[in-house]
Order: structure tokens, then sequence, then C-alpha cells
């Protein structure tokens, strides 16, 4: 065999070896996707609890719980909304909205002068503390606001009460208003993920947020 066909077949060798390294990670790649995915669809073992903590975070719960209980709101809801306004991270938003539930200056001063917060200053929205309060009061005051309508309250939570009633008028009134008479795709998305995520976290984090 000369030095040159020697050379060729080692060549081909490692790389049908290399191949098959490479075929295998792969399948191992996919089989712990695949395995993160049952857990976290089933939702058991240590795996799924790992898994949770990063798809369906939940910080704060002594707080929400708190909150919930002394302004009547859900906790889950309350927990959903914290969710998909910040994914439990403290940030200021381009519109100046701050802090876990995205509370604007304006709607934050508003919450202040109806719940007697006259101390109120708007660095203390970075607390979790003052923040979720002053969430959990909003979403109260909108709850009451729309008669327990839970889509109404929670489209006004992300567009606005004014932009809601326009809605709600047009559609003939809150007993026929649903999520197809909101006319921004952004707060269609917004409703449906609260909704969704709410229910989440009552199925996950029943013992944590006070079921």
């Amino acid at each position: 065999m000369s030095t040159a066909t020697y050379r060729a077949r080692r060549t081909r060798r490692r790389a049908i070896v290399r191949r098959r390294r490479l075929a295998a990670l792969v399948m191992l790649l996919g089989l712990g996707a695949l395995a993160l995915g049952i857990a976290a669809v089933v939702g058991i073992g240590p795996l799924a609890d790992e898994v949770r903590e990063i798809t369906l975070p939940l910080q704060h719960e002594d707080i929400i719980r708190q909150q919930a209980d002394d302004k009547g709101v859900d906790a889950a809801l309350i927990a959903a909304v914290i969710f998909e306004e910040s994914k439990f991270q403290d940030q200021t938003s381009h519109a100046g909205a701050r802090g876990l539930m995205q509370i604007t200056p304006g709607t934050a001063d508003y919450i202040a002068d109806k719940s007697g917060g006259i101390a109120f200053e708007q660095g203390d929205l970075a607390s979790p503390q003052i923040n979720i309060a002053y969430g959990a009061w909003y979403l109260d005051y909108l709850t009451e606001k729309y008669d327990g309508h839970d889509v109404a309250a929670i489209a006004a939570y992300n567009a606005g009460e004014g932009t809601v009633d326009e809605w709600v008028s047009t559609a003939g009134g809150l007993d026929v208003f649903d999520e197809g008479d909101i006319a921004f795709p952004e707060t269609r998305g917004y409703v449906d993920g609260v909704m969704d995520h709410r229910a989440a976290y009552r199925k996950h984090y029943g013992d944590e947020l006070g079921y």
C-alpha cells in the first residue's frame, strides 16, 4: 500500500469517526432537550422544578401574598402581571415605567394620591414592596371599575383606561366585550399571556401564593 493510499484511508476513517461522534453528541443533546421538555410538560421531578424556575419564575411571593390579601386581588394574577411586565426583573422602560409591575410615573402619582401615599417619591418604585403594593392597588381599582371583567381590567393595565373604555363602548358594553374587541394586537397578546400565566401560577405555585 502506498503512503498516499494509507493517508487517504486514514483521513476517511478519521472523518467517519468525527461524524459518528458528532451524531452521538447531537443525539445526546436531543435527548437532553426532550427530557427537559417532558419534565416541563409533565411537571414532575427535580428537573421540572429547575426548568420551571427559568420558564415560570416566582420571586417576592411573601409580598405578593401580603398585597393580595390586603387589596383583595388574586395572588396568581399579580404574579402573572409581573411576569408579563418584567419577568421579575427590576427595570425601567423607554416610556419611564418602573419596577416589577412597570408602573408609569403618572399612574404612580395617581395611586399615591388615591391611596394616601403622601411621602411617595418616584424612586420608591424600585422597591419591590412599594411597586407590588401599587400594582396590586391598580389591579384592584381596574377590576372594580370594570365590574370584575378580567379581560377589560388586564387590557386596561396594558393599554390604559381611556383606550379600553373606547373598545368597550364600540363593542356595545361590558356584557359583550371580549378579547376579539381589543384593537391592539400587543394588548391581545398581553391579555392572553396574563390569563395563561395566571392559571400556571395557580397550578405550580399554589403553596407559595397561599392557595
